[in-house]
């Protein structure tokens, strides 16, 4: 019986196992052919579309079979080769990790049958959380004559490790870490062998020091005697395994719509805890100084900062908006309560996605009563440092804080303090052009990569003051010795740029309403805050400052979005 014949067209075959390499389903390549077929049988090959044709030919002669060239099948025998023993190989693993799973299988079905019960003739166990170091209630035992405090722990599985037949684990609260350790029969359940980072657990056993040479969260660990997942609280594994879905290589914009799962990570979570930390200081701080607390409203009928970035809403039948800034209405508050603050949220219908822009964010806001622009400034400067030092005196704080930001130092006081003018001056200087490729001259509204980039030659702390008026807000007051420029400081800080913008108030009626008129804004619907000056005026003034973007330079992150919980910025309202 003759050979068999098999058929390659390099156009439009295919080299996979549901060919059957004749002419209606021919492969693509030679050496396939072979490896499918064995070196014995006939092939012919062609190329349909593609194939050579002669001076004049006719294009359907690219249809002809011909018979493979001797040179070619040779080539193609070596690769047939190649492919058989990459699948001889493959066949090896496949047959490997068959037996390796069904020795696992039968390990795990054994393990089924442990059954954990808690030794009830132990001392009782405290409750305690991870971080509790408490030595008036924890004792910490030896391992051979010191007992250790039996307590009582939840958490869930940050990170776990085998070793031999011991299981470690660290668990995670949300107030600190611990390592746990599991050995003989609380290592064999089916829990145990199928444990999957995020489940919930709760462990008994003893606390003792790590041993000599060992490291662990507070150099401590738990020797478990007991524990209990219930099987609601087993976090999902394999594909669906949260180291799966959040990494380090995951693009941001993936971890953002895991922002759930992303706050669990070690950098996020530190970030949001040293932001815990920072508002209490603020406030903390506040009332050191004796500002009393305020929660203006958050639906307002006025604009701030300009119209073009109102967020407009209808408010049963009526226009409304959600405010850009509290500080109108902190102003109202001065005459009866003294100095106020507030920390609240302000929006900013910006369609900007630079990373310290956000359209929803919390705003720190303060005015401060019978004042000059000095006071003002020193004022900022003490608050900025005072919270720093509050927030820096936890230790666990500082420590998530130089872990975030290795380099951190407290700001050099006093602040360097520069005029609008001298920045323009320096600018030109240091050939730094302005948005237009030009150099920059007064009355340029200094962009922010310009700013930034000072702010980080200088690299330290700057009151950059006195801007023009025709480029701030319509209630800034002016100088009075050059009317041109504004009683205004914008706080920058290195790496980030501007997190406190401030300004003395006008206190003068008849400047405000002729402020009111250029601006082309309709006084009358701000009544209740040109009253102000109606009924008592006095000199004033006040700031506001963007919690995240303090944050991000105080944790060295790259951008805002990632210094609060869920961010919310141009084209991204979820989850």
């Amino acid at each position: 019986m003759a050979d068999a014949t098999y058929y390659i067209d390099e156009d439009v075959g295919q080299d996979i196992p549901e060919q059957t390499g004749d002419e209606r389903l021919p492969y693509k390549t030679l050496g396939y052919a072979i490896y499918q077929k064995g070196e014995a049988a006939n092939f012919k090959t062609r190329k349909s579309v593609t194939g050579e044709l002669a001076e004049g030919a006719d294009p359907s002669s690219r249809m002809e079979w011909k018979d493979a060239a001797k040179s070619a099948l040779k080539k193609a025998v070596n690769y047939a080769k190649t492919l058989k023993k990459k699948a001889e190989k493959e066949g090896e693993q496949l047959a490997l990790r068959a037996k390796e799973q069904a020795a696992r299988n039968e390990v795990l079905e054994g393990a089924k049958k442990v059954v954990l019960e808690e030794d009830k003739s132990l001392p009782a166990p405290i409750k305690i959380k991870l971080d509790d170091t408490d030595s008036s209630k924890i004792t910490l035992g030896d391992g051979k004559d010191v007992k250790g405090t039996r307590v009582r722990v939840f958490g869930r599985v940050h990170r776990e490790r085998k070793q031999s037949k011991v299981l470690f684990i660290t668990l995670r609260d949300g107030y600190g870490y611990m390592q746990v350790v599991l050995t003989g029969k609380l290592a064999e359940t089916y829990d145990a062998l199928t444990l999957t980072r995020e489940t919930s657990m709760e462990i008994l056993g003893e606390l003792r020091q790590v041993p000599e040479g060992a490291h662990a969260p507070n150099n401590r660990e738990l020797h478990a005697d007991f524990y209990k997942i219930p099987s609601i609280w087993k976090a999902a594994g394999g594909d669906d395994a949260i180291t799966n879905r959040v990494s380090k290589d995951t693009e941001h914009a993936t971890l953002l719509d895991l922002r759930h799962l992303t706050l669990r990570g070690e950098t996020a979570s530190k970030v949001m805890i040293v932001r815990d930390a920072v508002e209490y200081a603020f406030n903390k701080v506040y009332k050191e100084l004796r500002l009393r607390k305020v929660s203006p409203p958050a639906l307002v009928q006025t604009q701030v900062e300009g119209g073009s970035t109102l967020f407009e809403f209808n408010y049963y039948n009526e226009k409304a908006y959600l405010t850009q800034s509290s500080q109108l209405y902190l102003e109202t508050c001065l005459p009866s309560m003294g100095d106020v603050y507030c920390i609240e949220k302000s929006f900013r219908a910006e369609k900007s996605l630079t990373r310290r822009h956000l359209a929803e964010y919390t705003h720190i806001e303060a005015e401060l009563d019978y004042i000059n622009f000095d006071d003002l400034l020193t004022h900022l400067e003490e608050v900025m440092c005072r919270v720093l030092e509050v927030t820096m005196s936890d230790p666990v704080i500082k420590q998530h804080i130089m872990d975030l930001n290795p380099e951190f130092k407290m700001p050099e006081r006093p602040f360097m303090r520069m005029k609008y003018q001298d920045a323009i001056d320096w600018l030109v200087k240091h050939e730094i052009p302005n948005e237009d490729g030009e150099p920059h001259k007064f009355g340029d509204d200094i962009a922010e990569a310009a700013e930034r980039r000072m702010t980080d030659i200088i690299n330290r702390p700057i009151f950059l003051t006195h801007f023009p008026a025709h480029i701030k807000a319509f209630y800034m007051l002016k100088d009075s010795e050059d009317p041109r420029v504004t009683e205004s400081v914008d706080c920058l800080m290195p790496g980030v740029g501007e997190i406190v913008g401030g300004s003395m108030r006008m206190d003068d009626n008849d400047e405000l309403m002729a402020a009111f008129a250029r601006e082309g804004i309709d006084a009358s619907t701000y009544y209740w805050y040109t009253d102000q000056r109606k009924y008592g005026s006095s000199p004033h003034g006040g700031y506001g400052l963007g919690l995240e973007r303090f944050l991000a330079w105080l944790c060295k992150q790259h951008t805002v979005r990632d210094c609060c919980l869920y961010p919310r910025y141009f084209g991204r309202c979820k989850p």
